[in-house]
């Protein structure tokens, strides 16, 4: 049976399995929707799995054509590598990179990418996306090329690098009441109410999570999306932010902000750049990402990074 595989059944299902739709796939790979469906019928005679089955008016894969699926993506990528007689050069590239990160990034650190960017790699584009950790999982979905995330572990099913460590501490206002205090104990942390950072990505779940351990809980009294919204609130209230220290000390040096260490013992964060397992080997991503972790080392304020990285 699997002397009847050719290259061209293998496109069909690689084309099938990203449209997930016949006639859509057809049109894709130059072809009459009825030829489509004939290499459907002997892919799945050659796999002995139906690898695309209806649900309503739609085509779910099965697990057995998920897993081909990604081996199918480093194959093709491997065999246009091994076609191409050119290397990647980025001053020639015209194509779209995404990248998503928290607001923070975007503003700290974004202003670099870009300029390495455009200057490399002049006629490409680079778009930009506010992270969310839910899009962790829509990824292949989503168009994002390469996601700056904070997590205690890897990504699962994805690949990724980890970057660097940080961990929390306690910003306020300089004038606020705990501002000269030495040290600051739980009771401090829950007497005043604090600000939550709703965009970007989880920034004080450690800590929730260390106070629900202990039976005791804090009072959120303001949710901004924004950590130049969070920034404003603190100078102008006695509010409390628990963040990562790297953006407590950039905010910190721009605002009439200070910093404490917490009085509990947290994991620490874990930066990570994270994408889809289908670019490991694109040329393309592998200079923009390599570009933009460079970049991330060397921009003044951000997180410890790993030695090893």
């Amino acid at each position: 049976m699997h002397q009847n595989v050719n290259l061209n059944l293998l496109r069909s299902l690689k084309v099938l399995l990203e449209e997930c739709h016949v006639s859509h796939a057809a049109q894709r790979l130059h072809l009459t929707q009825s030829a489509v469906s004939r290499h459907l019928s002997q892919l799945r005679e050659l796999f002995d799995d139906p690898l695309l089955v209806r649900d309503g008016n739609e085509l779910i894969p099965t697990p057995k054509a998920l897993q081909l699926q990604q081996k199918l993506e480093h194959w093709f990528m491997a065999l246009d590598g091994m076609m191409s007689d050119e290397s990647f050069a980025p001053q020639h590239w015209r194509g779209e990179f995404v990248f998503s990160s928290s607001d923070y990034v975007a503003e700290y650190i974004l202003p670099e990418i870009i300029k390495v960017f455009s200057q490399a790699a002049p006629q490409a584009t680079l778009s930009y996306r506010l992270w969310q950790p839910s899009l962790l999982s829509q990824l292949h979905e989503s168009g994002i090329h390469l996601a700056s995330s904070m997590s205690l572990d890897a990504p699962q099913g994805l690949s990724s690098v980890q970057i660097g460590h940080d961990h929390s501490v306690c910003l306020m206002s300089i004038d606020h009441p705990l501002a000269q205090q030495d040290a600051l104990s739980i009771e401090d942390l829950l007497a005043y109410p604090h600000v939550k950072i709703m965009g970007g990505g989880d920034k004080d779940g450690l800590f929730e999570s260390a106070l629900n351990e202990l039976g005791r809980k804090r009072r959120i009294a303001l949710n901004v999306p924004f950590f130049f919204a969070a920034a404003q609130a603190l100078c102008q209230n006695d509010l409390l932010l628990i963040t990562p220290e790297h953006i407590a000390r950039q905010l910190a040096e721009r605002y009439a902000l200070t910093y404490h260490a917490l009085p509990i013992a947290l994991p620490a964060h874990k930066y990570w750049l994270t994408w889809h397992s289908k670019y490991d080997l694109d040329p393309s991503h592998l200079w923009a990402r390599t570009m933009i972790a460079e970049v991330m080392k060397r921009v003044k304020g951000s997180i410890s990074y790993d030695s090893e990285s």
